[in-house]
């Protein structure tokens, strides 16, 4: 027969809970309290109990989301319906990476194989490495998370007015970029878009003088009707200069002039 240890079973669920509700509170800025993080963490906890009971897989599925979705609730309260989606999809999506990373471990630590047969090695990754590991594992996600939320936040949908013409291109706020028209003080952003030059190509164009940290010169620029920035709005008195270096990464059409943030 197989002893099973319930309180440490419910210590562990409780301890995996709590990590999973603070880095879900971290990661989107909920304003919660430790005490509703606890509440939330000893309901998940104590409805692992469920588990010996016979029960069908669809009911106990279901029984799991209803459980989650107290768990949610308690902790977060309700706001609004996509208030509290948006907790309850982050609470799983958190849930999956941390409990995907120890079954890796586990596996890696268990298992060995000759080719592609694997057979275990008569041990595993025990309690106490995943109390230690699981802060870890939280940390690191939610520092890769606002990294990547930040870099995301400096992309923009752009629509550039071209005469009668709109152009639809993926901009980059780019924090360096204040160039300006020394003539009119009109803001200048940077394109590299094939699409733009052919739709503007008969259109006068002028040239003004740059300096960036590697290189200068004479930028082609070009006045359009106006732009619009997802997020910001519409712009007027815009020139646009034309480049035909990479701008950032391949999916960046358009660098944004940082003053166009000012207003």
């Amino acid at each position: 027969y197989m002893k099973v240890y319930v309180d440490l079973i419910i210590f562990l669920n409780f301890f995996f809970d709590f990590i999973l509700l603070l880095t879900t509170s971290i990661v989107l800025k909920r304003r919660t309290s430790i005490k509703k993080i606890v509440l939330g963490s000893l309901l998940g906890s104590i409805t692992i109990i469920v588990l010996f009971v016979p029960l069908t897989t669809l009911t106990l599925f279901l029984l799991k989301v209803f459980l989650s979705v107290l768990i949610i609730l308690i902790t977060f309260g309700y706001s609004d319906f996509k208030y509290f989606i948006t907790n309850l999809v982050y609470f799983y999506l958190i849930s999956i990476i941390l409990g995907g990373f120890i079954y890796y471990l586990n596996v890696s630590f268990s298992y060995k194989n000759i080719g592609m047969v694997f057979f275990h090695k008569g041990i595993s990754i025990n309690y106490i490495f995943i109390l230690i590991c699981t802060p870890i594992i939280m940390y690191i996600y939610y520092k890769q998370m606002k990294v990547i939320r930040e870099i995301n936040s400096l992309y923009y949908k752009v629509d550039i007015y071209i005469n009668e013409s709109k152009l639809e291109l993926i901009g980059y706020m780019d924090t360096g970029n204040t160039l300006i028209d020394p003539y009119t003080n009109r803001p200048v952003i940077i394109t590299n878009s094939k699409k733009f030059e052919s739709i503007i190509k008969n259109n006068p164009f002028f040239y003004i003088p740059y300096q960036s940290i590697n290189e200068g010169g004479l930028l082609r620029c070009y006045k359009v009707k106006k732009i619009f920035i997802e997020g910001i709005g519409v712009k007027k008195n815009i020139v646009v200069g034309v480049v035909k270096d990479k701008l950032k990464s391949n999916k960046v059409e358009v660098l944004l002039n940082y003053l166009l943030m000012e207003g």
